[in-house]
């Protein structure tokens, strides 16, 4: 039977659900401008010298529309449904129903893995969108006269511009074979890796339409950044819970040695206040940011990267391998961006720690409200 005045009543699961879409949302809407700064700033340097200061990337943010809510959903939802079913797994059996902070930090690990998994296409798309809403660019003047030239251009290599000197001196050397062929230069136009060898890949903001996306760069580029990505979310995951945690007990620790009976363990000292776990939230929320951050612009910086499907299939037949470091090598930073990597760090840090306090405070008052 379904209380009154409250919207679901009974049903704990159904509510629960409800208030944790609602706390997404929340966070998501408040922290998008923020987060929309933080990629500006980490992709300024990407492909030209100039350096975009802080002033220059508030005014361009102003005409970015919508926070990507919906790529939000899926992704703290299995973060925090992973680290609940872990600890769920830890407190079993156990009378005071405690957490250790080291099994707070590798449930966490294991939860971000997940979300990193789940979150990675949508963060590519987001990424790009808010480049290309947020910077408009400029069609180049030949383009069309380029995709008149080469017809498989607009089709295989959407948004692609070719050199047309470096074509043409090609053209100029096949030109004193003897070909059998009776039109080897239209044969070679419908052979788009001969394209793509001397031309200039396009923007990422020119291939954030999921269907461009594939049809340029593969299937395999709705993942590209998971490496930079599970290791960002597995740090700030494992900080983030431990150090909530670790608030979280000692908050009750000081609350118990006020009681008169002192009580036999954490569990009987009550709950913590909604105010005291959003700011112990946040303040967990900016300390994993910081240590984080590194991993988060390389991410950032591999998504903006278009690597038409071609070059990347000739990769694997060359055996390429990435350069740098072996800790470069398995965290898919590149060493190019050693010097950029703590760009944006105090925007992210703020973003993390306005998140976690909107996303524990909105749940708490939606779960108020709801059951």
């Amino acid at each position: 039977m379904v209380g009154a005045g409250k919207p679901l009543g009974d049903s704990v699961f159904a509510g629960h659900a409800a208030a944790g879409v609602a706390a997404i949302s929340a966070s998501a809407v408040a922290v998008h401008p923020l987060d929309t700064v933080k990629s500006l700033l980490q992709l300024s340097a990407t492909g030209s010298k100039q350096k975009m200061g802080l002033r220059q990337v508030v005014d361009r943010v102003m005409s970015v529309s919508g926070p990507a809510v919906l790529g939000k959903l899926p992704g703290l939802g299995a973060r925090f449904g992973a680290y609940e079913l872990l600890t769920a797994f830890y407190k079993d059996g156990r009378e005071d129903n405690r957490v250790y902070y080291s099994e707070a930090m590798l449930a966490g690990i294991t939860a971000g893995a997940v979300e990193a998994f789940l979150c990675t296409p949508f963060e590519l798309f987001k990424l790009r969108s808010q480049v290309g809403s947020a910077i408009p660019l400029k069609a180049a003047n030949p383009a069309n006269v380029i995709q008149e030239s080469f017809p498989l251009l607009s089709k295989l290599l959407p948004g692609y511009v070719p050199d047309i000197r470096v074509w043409n001196s090609s053209v100029s050397l096949l030109s004193n074979l003897s070909p059998k062929h009776p039109d080897m230069m239209g044969a070679l136009k419908q052979h788009p890796w001969m394209l793509t060898g001397s031309g200039k890949p396009p923007l990422p903001s020119d291939v954030q339409v999921p269907s461009r996306v594939i049809a340029l760069e593969g299937w395999g580029a709705l993942w590209r950044g998971l490496r930079p990505g599970i290791a960002r979310d597995c740090v700030f995951s494992g900080m983030f819970f431990s150090s909530w945690q670790f608030i979280h007990t000692a908050i009750l620790t000081w609350k118990s040695v006020s009681m008169k009976p002192e009580p036999r363990n954490l569990e009987e000292a009550g709950p913590v206040s909604p105010i005291a776990s959003s700011l112990a939230a946040g303040f967990s929320g900016v300390l994993a940011a910081a240590a984080s951050h590194t991993f988060d612009t390389a991410k950032s910086r591999s998504q903006c990267t278009v690597i038409p499907k071609y070059i990347a299939l000739e990769r694997r037949f060359l055996k390429w391998r990435a350069p740098g470091m072996w800790i470069e090598q398995m965290t898919g930073i590149s060493p190019a961006d050693r010097n950029v990597l703590f760009r944006g760090i105090g925007l992210r840090m703020a973003r993390s720690g306005i998140a976690s306090f909107t996303l524990v405070g909105s749940y708490y008052l939606a779960i108020d409200y709801i059951l």
